[in-house]
């Protein structure tokens, strides 16, 4: 295409250059009468003067706003489980508090006080962290940004929006219509129409707009009778932060400190502790007691002016000698938000929700971060020890879905730190690999009820064993809720054994859990490479998939860092226990037939597709790791 003619296609060209290319259908919206007509724009290009038309309506099945883990993982869930999906992002990069923006640890459950420690998130919070390993082994954040950016829009059925902030909803009753957008770079106003929203931009801006029911601050202790809630309700809501990294210069280096600069009064300062002079600090922080959005962009200017008064006194005070040579090689300044709107759903979520382990009949997703509350005033409270971490969990708590979608606005779901929680919950479950659990439910509930032509509340009602069993096929765990998908054939396969077995038993990957337990396993692992899994049935079967959950050592941290030193523990690189190379082979007529091969396998779940046969017999050879000597699978299962 000429660039005179690609530049002729005006709006269209602009916003489909956000992802191309875009799903949705695009129309011109009718401008209205006052629309730019005071611009004067002389076109030198093509002669004469005009008026930018910039309004534009597209439509989707699922609008999912903010792009910060949880979004990202609704969208995903969304455009896979078959919706036609758009997700909208109001910043330049993916990633929300994950992003190179603001840099904060992609944390999820650990700490845990049993033997595993930790009990780590599977299904596409895995993936993306797996991807980031193989593209990105040196730990650089901006690098990280493509790493999300490349995994978002290549998936299919999804678009994305950059730059593109929601607005307002425009509603029919209870129902949100569309999302009214202006996406900054373009000057374009979008209207998104959908028949699902999810918001997950963690202030919901769009979702308050709808009328939606939340709340701020933390409840009274006798409300739900929360032992570590205050006696009395208020409005304290949990601060951002700002934070920073810096390099070894090789050479004493001296620091300026800039005008704006807040003095670290490290007298008063004695409950916040500098033990190091890498990265940092998470206590440098403000937090609000009324209203927290309002009081942003203030707050984000103190909170610059405080880190380089913490960074001036270790520089400059003499009581870090060891920080001579170092130099600050990147400072935050967009704050990473932990609190702020809470929306209302069918259930809120409680601290004696979790310190009872209470089973859900919808749980969707789970936490195990502890009760981790930040203290009001952040670091205007130096009396008070920056966060309380009031109580450890010994095991993993569940997450209804009735937490995660809206009480009064049909269309409207939401995952991430805006869900139905009370501010003490929200101290554990805002971690952001919990959040992407959620993300990766609504996504996928949202999908469904467009299937099915029905909102969420009907989906909680009618339809959630369905949307859990969805979940365990997508390789999200549910505690205490193991699969029993009645389509998945090798339930009825008669035998089911391996060529070799150094722990386990092939038997065990049938039994609907897919990670080991405390003191239970649901394993089996061979002896050596080159192993092979074999499922007979009495009476043939028409198979055309085969999916398998490999090993990626759940119980092992994988989380990228500033702070190389906080590696410890973890491997650098794709987990080695990772299936790295498998076939599948059907038995036909007495003979075996290869169907199907895999190379360069990056994650847990395994799908492998093949033109529909008649057999009795599937035989899986598994090749290659990422390192490990043996291999070791959690569940096989065969579809029609």
């Amino acid at each position: 295409m000429k660039r005179r003619e690609f530049f002729k296609k005006g709006t269209v060209a602009a916003i489909a250059a956000t992802a191309l290319p875009l799903q949705g259908q695009i129309t011109k919206k009718d401008a209205s009468p006052d629309d730019r007509k005071t611009d004067k724009w002389q076109q030198l290009g093509r002669g004469g003067f005009g008026f930018p038309d910039r309004n534009i309506s597209i439509d989707y099945d699922v609008v999912v706003i903010g792009a910060g883990m949880a979004g990202i993982s609704a969208a995903v869930a969304s455009a896979r489980t078959g919706a036609s999906t758009v997700l909208v992002q109001d910043r330049p990069v993916l990633g929300g508090n994950a992003s190179s923006e603001i840099r904060v640890t992609v944390n999820g459950v650990q700490g845990l006080k049993n033997k595993f420690v930790v009990e780590r998130e599977t299904g596409i919070i895995e993936e993306i962290l797996i991807e980031n390993w193989h593209f990105n082994p040196q730990e650089s954040y901006t690098v990280w940004d493509h790493v999300v950016y490349d995994y978002v829009t290549r998936q299919d059925n999804l678009d994305l929006m950059l730059n593109t902030q929601a607005t307002k909803a425009i509603m029919d009753g209870s129902e949100i219509k569309s999302a009214l957008c202006w996406q900054s770079t373009t000057e374009t106003e979008i209207s998104i129409s959908a028949k699902m929203f999810i918001d997950c931009s963690g202030d919901g801006l769009l979702a308050a707009t709808a009328g939606a029911k939340y709340r701020t601050g933390r409840e009274a202790s006798s409300e739900f009778g929360e032992s570590f809630a205050p006696e009395k309700a208020d409005g304290w809501q949990m601060g951002a932060s700002i934070l920073m990294s810096t390099k070894d210069m090789g050479k004493p280096t001296p620091y300026n400190p800039p005008s704006f600069v807040l003095e670290y009064e490290a007298e008063k300062m004695r409950k916040r502790k500098i033990k190091q002079v890498k990265e940092g600090y998470w206590w440098v922080e403000l937090g609000s007691d009324f209203d927290i959005i309002a009081d942003q962009e203030m707050n984000r200017h103190k909170l610059m002016g405080y880190l380089h008064g913490v960074w001036d006194y270790i520089k400059n005070s003499g009581a870090f000698p060891e920080a001579a040579n170092h130099v600050l090689d990147w400072v935050g300044s967009v704050p990473g938000k932990r609190e702020s709107r809470r929306f209302m759903g069918d259930y809120i979520l409680t601290q004696k929700d979790l310190e009872e382990y209470r089973h859900f009949h919808d749980a969707v997703a789970y936490g195990g971060w502890s009760l981790d509350e930040h203290c009001p005033g952040g670091i205007l409270s130096p009396e008070e020890p920056p966060s309380y971490f009031h109580a450890n969990f010994k095991k993993v708590y569940e997450i209804p879905f009735r937490c995660l979608y809206s009480q009064n606005i049909s269309n409207l779901l939401f995952a991430g730190r805006n869900v139905s929680v009370t501010h003490m919950v929200l101290s554990s479950t805002r971690i952001q690999a919990t959040c992407a659990l959620m993300g990766q439910a609504v996504g996928t509930a949202s999908a469904m009820c467009v299937q099915k032509g029905i909102k969420p509340g009907k989906l909680a009602k009618k339809n959630i064993e369905e949307l859990q069993e969805q979940l365990i096929r997508d390789d999200v765990f549910i505690p205490n809720r193991p699969a029993r998908d009645e389509n998945d054939l090798a339930h009825n396969c008669s035998i089911i054994f391996a060529s070799s077995t150094s722990s386990g038993d092939a038997k065990l990957l049938t039994d609907g859990i897919s990670r080991d337990e405390i003191d239970k396993i649901h394993h089996w692992e061979s002896e050596g490479l080159n192993a092979e899994l074999q499922l007979e049935w009495d009476k043939a079967v028409n198979l055309s998939k085969v999916e398998l959950k490999s090993d990626t050592n759940l119980h092992r941290k994988m989380m990228m860092h500033k702070n190389p030193k906080k590696n410890a523990g973890q491997i650098i690189g794709i987990p080695p226990e990772l299936v790295k190379s498998l076939s599948v082979e059907v038995r036909i007529q007495g003979k075996w037939e290869e169907v199907a091969s895999v190379y360069n396998n990056r994650t847990r779940l395994v799908r492998v597709s093949f033109d529909l046969v008649k057999t009795t017999a599937v035989r899986i050879k598994l090749k290659e790791t990422y390192g490990y000597k043996n291999v070791k699978l959690f569940e096989v299962r065969c579809y029609t």
